[in-house]
């Protein structure tokens, strides 16, 4: 009896379409690395439903793929499941960043139902408008040093790699997911000023070009902050937080860190099946 009621429970939480959004944005899925968490993603995707849908470039990492090619199943699944949305009639735009910059030299285009696009405005219900950019193009290191660049993405591979293996102990043990890399940012100076001076030169760009607000990725750092009147939103990644910046139907914004909302997920889930059983019962 128990048995049945986990698959029940399972069935409610991979099928129910009770995430509901006007747009999702997502950055930074790094597809074809090993530090990519497809399957969460897949997870969210599964859970969730949007009128639009804005991936916001480093979805395909072609940097690491022509180091070596690293392509399983579910990173396959994730480009189906996208290619289904795009079916469906969610209006979907692939936002191109540094790590699958190849594409640049072919935009516009279109991937089936998906526009390829460098950049693109976003018009909320509540009127504001928004630049969507990935943001490498404001990143000093990339304009000026690319090479230096490169070789962070190497240097954050290898943390990534052990990070692997952290987390292959750290699970045994019963405890949940820890970034080594992401922990390793916030405590070296440099890098926390770094991610400031991102923040604030995309804003006064956006405050320049008359926006109301920013959406971006490619420092893997989700936020939501309000800078001299702009709002800059960054969707995080899929690497280490699996995050996605969320526009709901009243036009506000909310970052969704799907490790703790799929635990909010399931828990209501489950409530639910618990309470609609015990209603048959009695």
């Amino acid at each position: 009896m128990i048995r049945v009621t986990v698959v029940l429970q399972k069935k409610v939480f991979l099928m129910a379409p009770l995430l509901k959004y006007k747009s999702i944005f997502i950055s930074d899925v790094h597809l074809g690395t090993k530090g990519c968490q497809a399957g969460k993603l897949l997870e969210f995707f599964k859970n969730s439903r949007s009128e639009n849908l804005y991936l916001v470039g480093d979805i395909i990492d072609v940097w690491a793929m022509q180091k070596s090619f690293y392509w399983p199943q579910e990173h396959n699944d994730v480009i189906q499941k996208i290619l289904r949305k795009a079916r469906h009639g969610t209006k979907v735009f692939y936002i191109i960043g540094n790590h699958d910059e190849v594409f640049r030299k072919f935009i516009p285009m279109h991937l089936g139902d998906i526009k390829i696009v460098n950049r693109v405005i976003h018009e909320t219900q509540l009127g504001k408008k928004y630049l969507v950019v990935h943001g490498d193009a404001w990143d000093g290191v990339m304009k000026h040093a690319k090479w230096l660049s490169k070789l962070g993405a190497i240097a954050y591979e290898l943390l990534l790699k052990i990070n692997i293996i952290i987390n292959f102990f750290r699970k045994l043990r019963g405890k949940d997911y820890w970034s080594l890399a992401k922990f390793l940012k916030y405590k070296v100076k440099n890098a926390v000023k770094y991610i400031g001076e991102y923040e604030n030169t995309l804003s006064k760009y956006a405050k320049r070009k008359k926006f109301d607000g920013i959406i971006c990725g490619h420092i893997h750092h989700a936020e939501n902050l309000n800078l001299d009147g702009v709002n800059y939103l960054n969707c995080g990644d899929w690497v280490e937080s699996c995050t996605a910046l969320t526009e709901k139907y009243d036009g506000t914004f909310e970052i969704i860190y799907w490790d703790k909302k799929r635990k909010e997920y399931i828990s209501e889930n489950i409530d639910k099946d618990k309470f609609t059983s015990f209603k048959k019962a009695s």
